[in-house]
């Protein structure tokens, strides 16, 4: 009988959840930043090996929120906590020991998903620390290669349930190319521009031609004030040009096509604390609200 379940890496912002999930999957799903907070909504990687199929959510980083998006975002990964099957509690290596869960997450109840701490960042200890952690927990590096997944991922298929695939075996996620634009815009954001700007950067797809080559994709980014506005267009369109260009290559690998991408920038003041146009941009009210 085949093996599948839902597993949530989970943990405190900027303690390796894209990255390891990308590399699980082998694939540049989730964005990548060295600040924190850059993962907004959960992003959904599947990874299918013989019998087994993992489905991975890579969550927003549980924080205490400042405004109503970081609200949102807290309460995404604490709902999806309740839906998975197993919980991988990720932490720094170089930051060990790992809190308690439930006391990073302010849980009231203890999580009925199994929940397994796992190190990341281990090529960042010495030798004989690694040692000493892997007495309690795993310890992986997204670095490497992929020569510490191998041993996580036998530790986490003990735990899925046996049941039928939800998914194809060749199918490598779960969301719409549309989310995934949206994704590598505010990647590509994070990267090229400074200071608060990437934290109040959204972008929404108007308009998608998949049946053109190249690929028409035409896209509206918002910033929150007109000053940023000139900021993320940049001297003669160089900035704009540059974001457009460094999330174009993560499309056209994602899609297997050529991208041409149509970028457009609006201002949409304080959206971060609009629970309209958080709802717009698809972070819902709480199911609890």
């Amino acid at each position: 009988m085949p093996r599948t379940g839902h597993i949530a890496l989970a943990g405190a912002p900027n303690v390796g959840k894209s990255s390891l999930l990308n590399a699980l999957i082998g694939q540049h799903l989730a964005i990548v930043s060295p600040r924190a907070q850059a993962t907004r909504l959960p992003v959904t990687g599947l990874r299918t090996e013989g019998d087994t199929q993992y489905v991975f959510h890579d969550l927003p980083g549980l924080l205490d929120p400042a405004y109503l998006m970081q609200a949102r975002m807290r309460q995404l990964a604490l709902e999806s906590l309740e839906r998975v099957d197993l919980v991988l509690h990720l932490h720094p290596a170089p930051e060990a020991p790992a809190p308690a869960f439930n006391t990073l997450a302010r849980l009231d109840h203890p999580l009925e998903a199994t929940l397994l701490t796992v190190y990341t960042k281990g090529d960042l200890v010495s030798a004989p620390r690694r040692t000493e952690l892997e007495r309690s927990a795993l310890v992986v590096s997204a670095t490497d290669g992929g020569a510490t997944l191998p041993r996580l991922l036998s530790r986490i298929r003990e735990h899925l349930p046996e049941r039928a695939f939800a998914y194809d075996p060749d199918d490598v996620g779960t969301q719409p190319v549309r989310f995934f634009v949206v994704e590598y815009l505010r990647e590509a954001a994070f990267d090229l521009l400074e200071d608060e700007l990437p934290y109040g950067f959204a972008a929404e797809v108007e308009e998608f031609r998949e049946a053109e080559r190249p690929v028409y994709i035409r896209v509206t980014l918002f910033v929150e004030r007109e000053s940023q506005k000139g900021i993320v267009i940049g001297a003669g369109g160089a900035t704009i040009k540059a974001i457009g260009a460094h999330a174009r290559r993560r499309m056209e690998e994602l899609i297997g096509a050529p991208v041409y991408l149509d970028c457009w920038v609006k201002v949409l003041p304080h959206w971060r604390k609009s629970a309209a146009a958080l709802t717009r941009f698809g972070f819902p009210e709480s199911e609890t609200s």
